[in-house]
């Protein structure tokens, strides 16, 4: 698999230096002209400073971590369907009052935001009237981020060694297979546990989606071989249903999602967890308000996970239930949003404030939590943010709190033949 990889790897990185010779001699049809005026190439960036205090009851010491992400890619379009990516990552930071896991400053709380740099993606892409493909190290969304994401409140993002194939028959349907090979963790490349930094996989994805209107309707099923960690393995199967009924703005929104995880492969258990998510919403004057109940079935002995999920935005931003304890969880919360002030060419500022109730899948209640945000749009491309999160333990873990200053730049810029 190693030799896959790097083979992978290598092909993608040459084949985006080889590209513009490819594409004057492509034939496929993608709606361009059919002569090319040459590659266009622009220099994307984002830069992201931030200041993070966690309060945990079971650390005598707080941590505090000041860190700069800098992302710089170049991203060049060949003509004929064909473009590519390559971007570098870097991380830095003032002091070491926090565990960042590369670190081994363990009498502070977790702040998974080590110093150092990488690759952050390499990838090459064929995007074709129906049919798409991309090969390299690249980042994938799936719906929501619930089962497969970037994980990109993080300083190092999550990104996948992947092969990524897309058939749009109709305006209104799309299947999607992604094969991924290995995934690089937001622990970084330095990490002292060699799992926490990336894993060898061998895994599935399959996602089906229908949209009409302003609805959607998803099938999907993942699965997932992690060759590194064979407990990890699992194969889940769901639908979900999404959509919004407003007039004027105002109305009704709702997710219904429903899956079923069962072990997979290489994995020694033997289970079967059920998974539902249940939230309808109310837009009224520009305020969204919504109820959710989401249910991660466990028998006490194991339950359900989702290890290649955006964690850090189900469940509260505390992130007390990364890894959803034996006997599940039902978070069951409450959140309104909206935006204030007249706002100007970047926006209107925005804010959030959500309550969280969780419980066991059966008995326990484990805690509460709220979490508030604040947004404040500086410029195009530049914005702030205040956030923070407040867990009060019952039955599981200790109470924490949790405070975040932000502020995050981001655009792109023309280089070279660009009109």
């Amino acid at each position: 698999m190693n030799h896959a990889r790097n083979r992978l790897s290598a092909a993608c990185l040459l084949a985006i230096l080889a590209a513009p010779a490819w594409a004057t001699g492509g034939t496929v049809s993608t709606g361009e002209p059919a002569a090319s005026a040459g590659p266009s190439w622009q220099l994307e960036w984002d830069a992201r400073l931030r200041h993070e205090r966690v309060d945990d009851d079971a650390f005598a010491r707080s941590a505090e971590a000041d860190t700069v992400r800098l992302r710089l890619g170049l991203h060049g379009e060949f003509g004929h369907g064909w473009s590519g990516l390559v971007e570098g990552a870097g991380v830095a930071s003032a002091g070491s009052r926090y565990n960042s896991g590369a670190n081994g400053r363990t009498a502070y709380p977790a702040v998974t935001d080590p110093r150092g740099g990488e690759f952050n993606q390499y990838w090459l892409r064929w995007q074709g009237e129906k049919l798409g493909a991309s090969a390299g190290r690249q980042r994938l969304l799936l719906d929501n981020q619930r089962w497969v994401g970037n994980v990109g409140w993080r300083q190092h993002e999550q990104t996948f060694d992947a092969l990524e194939l897309r058939w749009r028959p109709s305006a209104a349907l799309t299947l999607r297979y992604d094969w991924l090979d290995r995934v690089h963790r937001v622990a970084g490349r330095d990490a002292l546990n060699p799992l926490a930094r990336e894993r060898k996989l061998n895994t599935h994805l399959f996602n089906l989606a229908w949209s009409r209107d302003a609805q959607q309707w998803v099938g999907y099923a993942y699965l997932h071989e992690d060759r590194d960690v064979a407990s990890a393995s699992s194969a889940t199967y769901g639908l979900r249903w999404s959509g919004k009924a407003l007039r004027e703005g105002n109305g009704l929104g709702w997710t219904l999602e429903a899956a079923r995880q069962y072990d997979y492969a290489n994995n020694p258990q033997h289970f079967a967890h059920g998974y539902w998510l249940l939230e309808p919403s109310w837009t009224q004057s520009g305020i969204t308000a919504k109820l959710g109940w989401e249910h991660l079935g466990g028998d006490g002995r194991h339950a359900l996970q989702t290890p290649l999920a955006t964690l850090h935005a189900f469940n509260g931003w505390d992130d007390q239930f990364g890894v959803t304890p034996p006997g599940g969880l039902k978070d069951r919360y409450v959140g309104v949003n909206g935006s204030f002030g007249r706002g100007g060419a970047a926006g209107k500022p925005g804010w959030s404030v959500a309550y969280h109730d969780y419980r066991a899948d059966r008995g326990a209640r484990y805690g509460s939590e709220w979490d508030a945000a604040l947004t404040f749009p500086l410029a195009p491309g530049l914005s702030g943010l205040l956030k923070v999160a407040d867990y009060r333990a019952d039955d599981f873990g200790r109470d924490s709190a949790k405070l975040w200053l932000q502020l995050e730049w981001h655009g792109r810029q023309a280089v070279a033949g660009a009109p």
